[in-house]
């Protein structure tokens, strides 16, 4: 099973931001740091999981547990709603990704047990501004 852990993060909210991917898995591990526009915290962290997502379906992952410090990713992907209007496209093409893996699995974790991902992200920030 392939592990991928994701973080979105803003200098400011809104503000430059970034996503970080860390994914281990089948003897291997690789990180991903990739800057994004100016956006709030929460949108990063839809974004990072899109790009995550995104990036284990070009590289044929079938059976992948995604993990994220984000209680608002976690909860909207579990009951496949989002009260807040500006996130509902992010979620509704987080879904339709999900549902191409064999086996997809999100689990919420502690910001101490995101730390790869964080610092990606974080690096992806001072790219972006």
């Amino acid at each position: 099973m392939i592990e991928v852990y994701f973080d979105g993060a803003s200098a400011g909210n809104p503000g430059p931001s970034g996503a970080g991917i860390f994914i281990k898995g089948n003897g291997k591990a690789e990180g991903f740091s990739i800057p994004l526009a100016s956006m709030s915290n929460h949108e990063a962290e839809f974004h990072a999981f899109i790009l995550a997502l995104e990036i284990c379906l070009k590289n044929e992952f079938k059976i992948v547990s995604f993990r994220t410090d984000s209680e608002l990713v976690n909860r909207s992907v579990e009951k496949e709603f989002v009260k807040n209007n500006q996130y509902k496209p992010l979620l509704e093409k987080a879904l339709t990704l999900s549902q191409q893996f064999d086996l997809f699995f999100l689990k919420w974790i502690p910001s101490s047990e995101n730390k790869n991902a964080d610092e990606l992200a974080r690096k992806a920030i001072q790219r972006a501004q």
